[in-house]
């Protein structure tokens, strides 16, 4: 790397703002040590701002608090996206939280003891960094989507937000997850729409209704999301693998909403033929829309550190083996299957925030103790 670079020191670099990077900001705060917050939005929340415009939070208010500081709603009330985005940036504003917006970081890199920080022209350094991002960073779409007549409108989830970009005409959405559903069934108001992907299971109850709000959230969300599927788990083990290669359930909808809403079922979209989409089964619907529900590739190349397999970093509750000093949190999966939830994030940021007090403390106190050389 070139270092012809004005470079800026700091003990401890967090890389991201959201509510993974703010989580780990505030525990930071308890340990006395200055750090700092790099984040790529213009704005605090705008990761959540950015989404499509009729998204709702899976959880209820209760469960979407931050550690420090509750939800500004009622405990049963399911946040819009701007309501949480809006809740991200007045708590960076309640905590002082040092963040810096509008910084893309390009690389991280280690020289000697010391972890180096790029983004543009800009350049620090620090003895222990924190990759506070989802796995959520470059939207996925298949190779073959390149081959599809030119007629046909493409978008992949990232980029949608209500259907008036959608143009007349049927819409296959591809990717039956928890934003295909969604968005197939806001689409399936005015338009035909076939939902092509497995069935990823769904939770056995309304997560708005009566029985949620008094019992199953609680045990679901605080005790089988939280506590039981852990890596510490045989249970949270076993079932680490299949969510990071198929997803989680489907939380609010059941399929016979899609029954009820018009919607076919299809499976997964195998290629290309004549310029339309062709499903597994050699099927090819009449559409004029293709919606990508295909995720998202993590793209961790610009991590300069021999520590993934996979595209996975080797971590155990966040902390990187053998790299002492660098440390991952927003993961899916990181520790818990909650890692990603707005109720999970915290204990992640806090276990993290204890390993690093630790080390620095420990160093602090191995430099104060080192002998004094005395000059005669």
């Amino acid at each position: 790397m070139n270092n012809n670079h004005e470079i800026v020191r700091y003990k401890i670099i967090v890389i991201g703002g959201g509510q993974a990077g703010l989580a780990m900001g505030y525990n930071l705060l308890q340990t006395g040590f200055p750090f700092i917050i790099l984040d790529a939005c213009e704005r605090i929340g705008d990761s959540w701002r950015r989404r499509w415009d009729s998204l709702r939070l899976f959880t209820s208010s209760r469960f979407d608090a931050l550690p420090g500081m509750l939800f500004p709603a009622l405990r049963n009330y399911f946040p819009t996206k701007d309501e949480m985005g809006n809740y991200l940036e007045q708590y960076a504003k309640y905590f002082h939280l040092p963040v810096v917006s509008g910084v893309k970081v390009d690389a991280l890199w280690r020289e000697g003891d010391l972890y180096k920080v790029k983004a543009g022209d800009l350049l620090w350094e620090a003895e222990q960094v924190v990759v506070a991002m989802s796995n959520y960073q470059y939207p996925k779409t298949p190779s073959f989507a390149k081959d599809l007549d030119r007629s046909i409108v493409q978008i992949h989830s990232c980029n949608y937000k209500n259907p008036s970009q959608l143009q007349q005409g049927n819409v296959l959405v591809v990717g039956a997850g928890n934003s295909g559903a969604e968005i197939a069934l806001e689409t399936a108001k005015s338009r035909q729409v076939w939902l092509s992907g497995r069935d990823t299971g769904h939770i056995p109850f309304n997560i708005e209704g009566r029985a949620a709000k008094l019992f199953l959230a609680q045990f679901v969300l605080r005790f089988l999301f939280y506590r039981v599927l852990t890596t510490s788990t045989i249970l949270g083990r076993k079932a680490r693998p299949k969510v990071l290669s198929g997803g989680g359930p489907l939380i609010r909808h059941k399929p016979k909403e899609f029954f009820a809403a018009g919607i076919k079922r299809v499976p997964k979209m195998a290629g290309v033929k004549e310029g339309k989409p062709m499903l597994e089964n050699g099927e090819v619907p009449d559409v004029k829309n293709v919606i990508w529900c295909t995720g998202y590739y993590p793209r961790f190349a610009w991590i300069d550190i021999p520590v993934f397999r996979d595209d996975q970093p080797l971590q155990k509750r966040g902390v990187v083996s053998g790299e002492p000093g660098l440390y991952f949190l927003g993961l899916t999966f990181l520790y818990a299957f909650s890692s990603t939830m707005i109720h999970g994030v915290g204990r992640d940021a806090r276990y993290i925030a204890g390993v690093i007090a630790s080390r620095l403390k420990k160093e602090k106190l191995s430099t104060s103790q080192a002998p004094v050389a005395l000059e005669y």
